[in-house]
């Protein structure tokens, strides 16, 4: 009888351990507050060709934090990401929406109030207008910039190699163009080296994997978004790869050094 209590004290201790490796972070706490910044990043396709010149607005306004990213192409194309966040007590993000127009006209845009909960999605070419109540947990729950400010603020947990679990903003194109709200898991991926901007910068890779369940995976793959920051700390964002907005969209690079070439991340010894 005590051999067995041992071994299921073995068992509940080995599950509490496993269970600890990816904790759920209720709360961000902002140990890298952001305040006023202005940079001209690249978007570049992810073999690192240029595509477009943005431009990376910051700043503090009415005790909230406000980004503005804008992308021009050469053909008249244009991305604009807008975010509005709140530092104090925690890093808890408000607004977020990006919008596609060429020639000036809309052509996709997407939204998300974490205030009221409501998301929407309207592309033109389609004819396809959504809007739906998403389930918002404040302080936990990110899109767009918003995971890089909350990498920041998470950097030394990841470090030191705790997984933690956020969730994540999203659109699925099938089969509505819904918008729903994804569990991701987020670890620390190592310290890499990459050319941008005539520089080889080193940072640290982190991965936001999302947990797709098994069923939905049949229907549409969901890559995984890597982010970059500056190492050493400060940790600054330094490089994004993900797909645009759409998880069918094209895996896009955006470097913080603008350059007519980006290459990829290789271990510091390469």
């Amino acid at each position: 009888m005590a051999m067995f209590v041992h071994r299921k004290l073995a068992v509940l201790y080995s599950l509490f351990v496993a269970g600890y490796l990816a904790v759920s972070a209720f709360a961000i706490e902002v140990t890298e507050p952001a305040g006023a910044a202005h940079g001209y990043p690249a978007l570049c396709d992810i073999n690192g060709k240029k595509l477009a010149d943005g431009e990376f607005r910051q700043w503090v306004e009415s005790n909230r934090l406000h980004i503005v990213i804008t992308y021009k192409f050469s053909a008249g194309e244009v991305y604009e990401e807008h975010s509005q966040f709140r530092q104090q007590p925690e890093l808890i993000q408000e607004k977020w929406s990006w919008k596609e127009l060429k020639h000036g006209r809309s052509q996709r845009e997407f939204a998300a109030d974490f205030l009221t909960g409501i998301a929407s999605a309207h592309i033109r070419q389609d004819h396809k207008d959504v809007s739906k109540r998403i389930n918002i947990e404040p302080g936990r729950t990110f899109a767009g910039f918003g995971f890089s400010l909350a990498l920041s603020n998470l950097r030394k947990r990841l470090l030191s190699g705790e997984q933690v679990q956020l969730k994540a903003v999203g659109f699925s194109p099938f089969p509505t163009l819904g918008p729903q709200v994804v569990t991701v898991t987020i670890s620390h991926g190592g310290v890499q080296r990459m050319r941008m901007g005539g520089r080889s910068p080193k940072g640290d890779q982190f991965i936001i994997h999302p947990e797709i369940p098994f069923i939905a995976k049949f229907f549409v793959d969901v890559p995984d978004t890597k982010i970059w920051l500056t190492n050493p700390a400060p940790a600054g964002f330094l490089r994004w790869e993900g797909p645009i907005v759409l998880p069918t969209d094209p895996i896009v690079r955006v470097d913080l050094l603008s350059g007519e070439k980006s290459g990829p991340a290789e271990s510091p010894g390469s």
